[in-house]
């Protein structure tokens, strides 16, 4: 299993180096902005590099909102970041799963997704293969509690979409992580990646905040047998820096 973590995209094999890690995370731009990602100098060195890549798209998508002031421009920066990161030879661009206000038709939200995929498809479609993620808050989402993520499976399923299983998400969302694997895979098939974090809250909390694995409310067995039953990339998304994140892969590579 191939394991490695969230980091500044400054110089991310530098980050990978100095943590011994085989896989990296990084943002193309602003997480909360809006701005359109540009050509990295250093794309040849990540595509030549024996290091997976992973893009995470900005947090201020939200594909399926009913605000078109909103959703438009996701779409267009979602087909943006899927293009840079096709250029880095990245495995996948994760992007969370999206809400609708209070109020709104969730059902709405699943058919923006649809016609997100649609949107793509007339121009031949997403240059990285895009991997929903798992939320951890909201009554409105898409994809916190799995009854929800069926729904939105069924409306995007067709496509060729990917899965990112974030288990702080899953624990602070509601859904218990003994067998979370095998209830993942019969809605949408795969997991493509793990984020692999511990949680500073308790289940079922709604709130996402990380912490290092073993220092926060997850059972530490539980985590691991998570991780190895998902067979996949991992990515800790922890606090700590170079130590912090080190600790974490070196426990996991222990553990696994």
């Amino acid at each position: 299993m191939r394991i490695g973590a969230h980091l500044d995209s400054a110089d991310p094999l530098a980050g990978a180096a100095a943590r011994s890690a085989d896989v990296v995370q990084f943002f193309l731009s602003d997480p909360q902005g809006w701005a359109s990602p540009e050509t990295r100098p250093d794309a040849a060195d990540l595509r030549d590099s024996d290091v997976d890549v992973f893009i995470h798209a900005p947090y201020v998508i939200n594909v399926a909102t009913l605000n078109n002031r909103i959703r438009i421009p996701s779409r267009k920066l979602l087909m943006a970041h899927a293009s840079v990161a096709a250029d880095l030879g990245a495995r996948g661009l994760i992007v969370h799963g999206g809400h609708v206000n209070k109020g709104d038709d969730i059902a709405k939200g699943f058919d923006n997704w649809r016609k997100t995929f649609a949107y793509a498809a007339e121009s031949g479609g997403f240059a990285t293969r895009i991997l929903i993620e798992n939320t951890a808050g909201g009554d409105n989402a898409c994809a916190r509690r799995f009854d929800a993520l069926a729904r939105l499976w069924d409306a995007i399923g067709a496509y060729e979409v990917g899965f990112c299983l974030d288990t702080c998400h899953a624990y602070a969302g509601g859904e218990e992580l003994l067998g979370i694997v095998e209830r993942v895979k019969a809605i949408t098939g795969r997991i493509d990646l793990i984020h692999a974090n511990d949680s500073r809250d308790t289940f079922n909390s709604g709130r996402d905040r990380h912490t290092n694995l073993g220092q926060g409310t997850i059972d530490p067995d539980l985590l691991v047998a998570v991780i190895r039953a998902a067979g996949c990339p991992a990515v800790v998304e922890t606090p700590g820096g170079v130590e912090g994140q080190a600790a974490d892969i070196a426990l996991l590579r222990e553990r696994l």
